[in-house]
């Protein structure tokens, strides 16, 4: 068994996490959650608290940082998302984390009748949480509010991309938190992949397919479970009735939050064949009036690092150069992409056929791939017979096509007519499917990935299953098995009648 915690700190004490390596802080906190105990309500409340504090009392300079580290990215958006954002989940988990932990009884009738069933929801112990470069905040605190609902310890690794806004919450982190409850590891403490490597009690992390890939092979090692949010190409259908101006605006803004790097954009649409033309106009009108500038705006969403600028410029080359068409928004005056500014322009390809790169890669930028339809059946042969997605959005009415839609594929979540709203839902998981990830959060569905669902009984029935169970077998035990069968025999038969009468 752990020891006790040799550093006991408390929230004041103001113990930097980059005093200790990773290992000795995951046995810090391994040693202080054995030496507390599973935390009471009120103790997970505040944790919670003291999570959202952090991020309000320093939200200007979280919203600077992240400027810096994009380059070019408006305090509005920041607000929005890694501030504001993360408040709808951890106002959910503060008020429920109570009512959720609580111990339930199952099956009180046989209860009564001797065998009482409790389910209990214990937490596991230390949760690593890796976040991506994108929300580095909101992709870290979320879950974490979860973990500590479910009243867990948690090591927190942000982004070293956003090396800057890492640092300001490392900073102030010692003031809200005792090490012991909440560590922010930073690169110095060393990369990714050797966090990956903790024998933590669950992994949580967000990113890229081929990324989570690696930290599942890692997690295995140990045996730790993990959650994967990932992405993919996340595709759109108009619907032949839909209102194709609604439907280009919805689009085209959604396919621009936060210059189009974010896991739920929209990648490419299928429009009524025709009606791409017209779809296509009102898109590129729709930049167009939102961006009268792009070089020196500083609400245009910069591409994060040289590396994915250099990326999607190339995709949308290779695209071009065999044979798709590109329509750009390029104010007047202005020379775009621009590599020293990181700015690429508002793309939408027409044309694209398979070979080309776009096909395959996830954009993660400022660019919308346009495909023509003559029947549904096509946009959905397409989407299944690609990678799941982590979501897939419709633009038109809850009708038969839109359930066709869902019933012929697969998606870790479906929006109708505006950008990721099963986001803004306290009752609505988020998670993928497949190469779109494992597991899923937000509500209650994160408290319950951070937490184990614990069996326990008591019997006091005047039989003994064990001596049922156990030789030697008796004359009385061979007809109460046979009688068994019998029953349930009768059982299904019954059930195989009902169901052809359905």
């Amino acid at each position: 068994m752990t020891k006790p915690a040799e550093v006991q700190t408390a929230v004041g004490d103001r113990v930097s996490s980059e005093a200790h390596t990773m290992t000795e802080l995951l046995e810090i906190q391994r040693a202080a959650f054995l030496r507390d105990g599973i935390p009471d309500a009120k103790t997970r409340i505040d944790r919670i608290t003291r999570l959202s504090s952090l991020l309000l009392d320093n939200s200007e300079e979280i919203a600077e940082a992240l400027e810096a580290d994009f380059g070019s990215r408006p305090r509005e958006l920041s607000m929005a998302t890694d501030i504001v954002g993360c408040m709808i989940d951890l106002t959910h988990q503060r008020r429920h984390a109570e009512k959720w932990m609580k111990e339930v009884n199952v099956a009180k009738g046989q209860g009564l009748a001797g065998f009482k069933q409790r389910l209990r929801h214990d937490p596991l112990g230390v949760v690593g949480i890796m976040g991506p470069w994108n929300f580095p905040l909101n992709l870290t605190f979320v879950p974490a509010g979860s973990a500590f609902a479910a009243g867990n310890r948690v090591l927190m690794r942000p982004s070293s991309i956003t090396a800057r806004t890492t640092d300001v919450i490392a900073k102030h982190a010692p003031d809200y938190f005792s090490i012991e409850e909440l560590a922010v590891i930073t690169s110095k403490h060393g990369s990714g992949s050797d966090f990956a490597k903790l024998k933590v009690d669950h992994m949580f992390f967000t990113g890229s397919p081929e990324v989570g890939s690696s930290v599942a092979q890692e997690a295995a090692k140990n045996l730790v479970p993990v959650t994967l949010e990932l992405g993919g190409k996340n595709p759109a259908v108009v619907d032949p009735d839909a209102d194709i101006d609604k439907a280009a605006k919805f689009l085209a803004d959604a396919r621009m939050v936060n210059g189009g790097q974010v896991c739920l954009c929209p990648d490419y649409v299928f429009v009524p064949e025709a009606k791409v033309g017209e779809f296509t106009d009102k898109v590129v009108a729709r930049w167009k009036e939102k961006f009268p500038t792009i070089r020196s705006n500083t609400e245009y969403t910069s591409t994060i690092n040289e590396k994915n600028f250099s990326r999607i410029v190339g995709l949308i080359d290779d695209a071009v150069a065999l044979g798709a068409t590109k329509h750009q928004v390029i104010p007047a005056g202005e020379s775009l992409p621009d590599a020293e500014a990181r700015k690429i322009p508002p793309t939408l390809l027409t044309g694209v056929k398979a070979g080309m790169k776009i096909e395959e890669d996830e954009v993660f930028g400022p660019v919308l791939t346009v495909y023509p339809y003559r029947d549904l059946s096509e946009a959905i042969s397409h989407i299944s017979s690609h990678p799941h997605p982590l979501t897939m959005y419709w633009s038109g009415d809850d009708n038969a096509n839109y359930k066709k839609l869902i019933d012929g594929t697969r998606s870790g979540s479906v929006n109708a007519n505006d950008f990721a709203t099963h986001l803004f839902s306290l009752e609505l998981p988020f998670g993928g499917v497949g190469k779109s990830g494992m597991g899923a959060y937000h509500g209650r569905t994160g408290f319950e990935t951070f937490s184990h669902a614990r069996a326990v009984t008591v019997s006091t029935l005047p039989l003994s299953i064990a001596e049922m169970m156990s030789p030697p077998f008796t004359n009385r035990d061979k007809k109460m098995t046979n009688g068994q069968l019998k029953m349930w025999a009768r059982f299904n038969n019954k059930a195989i009648k009902k169901n052809k009468k359905r």
